[in-house]
């Protein structure tokens, strides 16, 4: 007898658009179909088929693989890059079918009884309601992901709570994610020119590592935004501990109040990986926010994800799962909203790379405290995170998606910019001291003058 196995592969081979199936395929039955040697895609019980049925594609392969209705044997990674290879040199894409080879495979659900009802997304899928980018829906969407619980994230994460791209700046075994993230964030420091008094805005501030350290670090005085409560509680927690509540201050508040406020306050803006979550009929107003709120001669760090030119950016998964109304775009057209607002930019950094390894740690972290994760949050949001980070992962490594350091500069009205004549003070060793400059000295334009500060040696905490 046939077993289920082969019986499906045909119609999703004709799905597909022909050429064999990329995976080894597992039914319910222990059948077995598809290429020896394979990674094997477990089909768990009818319910995967019933709901591939439904939402066939990205979404309802994910819906069904966080509530474990099927599964991936062995190494998850390796399994997402033999799909996506397929992809891109078969050029498989799931096609419309015609109407015979429809009827054919609803008569294959049939025999294997998995047709019925629509079955019912998972808990830990998104559910907004409202305008896109509308300030509330903006909110649930912040929340839906970053209110998951400071628990989680304090599990996750390394002790300054970035979560952000990390900056690698050594392949010494010694080195690893809370060194990278402390250099991540004395970079954009270094970017910013930041110095004692300097007055920094952090729009999207997250769980406050780069506040925190802006403070801590550079005598910076700071103003923390987020629409996250969980985020704002924790960092008021921090700033408590940490007994600077003279020089950080954290709101909860959307970044579009800020127009309410007067203009040309800062001397330094930063905003990191928070623009993906502005939206592209958004980002001409929030570009124009951001050069608003600096003074002229203060400078602006974006460090944002991006896409490739011929590629989708998040996918179904990420806005359904992890960043609901995300959006991505190439690292040219961020720059060129950023120039339409009147800022002048000065330099880019791809740290594309830098992210395969940033999320290689989380995962790991994930993977290696999987009970504590599932007990904490539940075993379908475990496999949410690691669907996410895994995809993620192999999603910068195969160039879909970038991360991007952008450092542009409000310029006076003579076109004054105040920048270094060279970076070159932004990649000193820890521990050096910049050019022509010393930590607390006003430069030219005032406490964010032109040279970059000496960098302090250590990990942030």
């Amino acid at each position: 007898m046939t077993g289920i196995a082969q019986r499906l592969a045909r119609p999703v081979e004709r799905a597909l658009g022909g050429g064999g199936l990329p995976v080894r395929l597992r039914a319910w039955d222990g059948s077995e179909a598809g290429p020896a040697g394979a990674p094997v895609v477990v089909l768990r019980s009818r319910a995967a088929l019933r709901r591939l049925l439904w939402e066939p594609g990205e979404l309802g392969l994910a819906q069904a693989y966080v509530l474990g209705e099927l599964d991936v044997e062995g190494d998850l990674a390796e399994g997402l890059r033999t799909v996506w290879r397929a992809v891109r040199e078969r050029g498989l894409r799931p096609r419309r079918m015609p109407t015979r080879d429809r009827l054919r495979a609803a008569g294959t659900a049939l025999r294997l009884g998995a047709l019925g009802p629509r079955p019912p997304a998972p808990r830990t899928q998104a559910a907004l309601d409202g305008a896109v980018h509308s300030r509330a829906r903006d909110r649930a969407a912040i929340s839906h992901h970053y209110d998951l619980s400071n628990a989680f994230y304090r599990l996750l994460m390394d002790g300054s709570m970035a979560y952000s791209c990390a900056y690698w700046t050594s392949d010494d075994p010694s080195y690893g994610l809370a060194r990278a993230q402390h250099d991540k964030l004395e970079l954009i420091c270094r970017k910013l020119g930041l110095r004692k008094g300097a007055r920094l805005l952090d729009v999207g501030c997250g769980w406050g590592s780069l506040s925190l350290h802006a403070a801590e670090h550079h005598g910076a005085r700071v103003v923390g935004v987020t629409l996250s409560r969980e985020q704002r509680d924790f960092v008021r927690g921090r700033i408590e501990e940490r007994g600077l509540a003279d020089r950080v201050e954290v709101r909860l508040q959307d970044y579009r109040e800020l127009e309410e406020e007067a203009g040309g306050c800062f001397d330094a803006v930063a905003t990191v990986e928070m623009g993906e979550h502005v939206g592209d009929a958004q980002y001409p107003a929030f570009a124009a926010i951001l050069h608003r709120m600096l003074r002229p001669g203060g400078r602006l760090l974006v460090q944002q994800m991006s896409r490739g030119a011929r590629a989708p950016g998040g996918g179904a998964f990420i806005e359904s799962y992890v960043a609901p109304d995300m959006h991505m775009r190439p690292l040219g057209a961020t720059v060129g909203l950023l120039e339409a607002a009147g800022l002048e930019v000065r330099g880019t950094e791809s740290l594309r790379e830098h992210y395969v390894r940033t999320v290689g740690a989380w995962h790991r972290t994930l993977e290696e405290r999987w009970e504590e994760f599932a007990a904490l949050v539940g075993e379908e949001t475990a496999r949410v995170w690691r669907l996410y980070l895994v995809g993620g992962a192999l999603a910068f490594e195969e160039r879909r998606m970038g991360v991007d350091q952008i450092v542009a500069v409000r310029p006076a009205a003579d076109g004054t910019s105040g920048m270094p004549a060279t970076p070159a003070g932004w990649y000193l060793p820890a521990g050096a001291a910049s050019p022509a400059s010393s930590a607390g000295a006003a430069g030219p334009d005032g406490p964010a003058g032109p040279q970059g500060p000496a960098a302090p040696a250590g990990v942030a905490r």
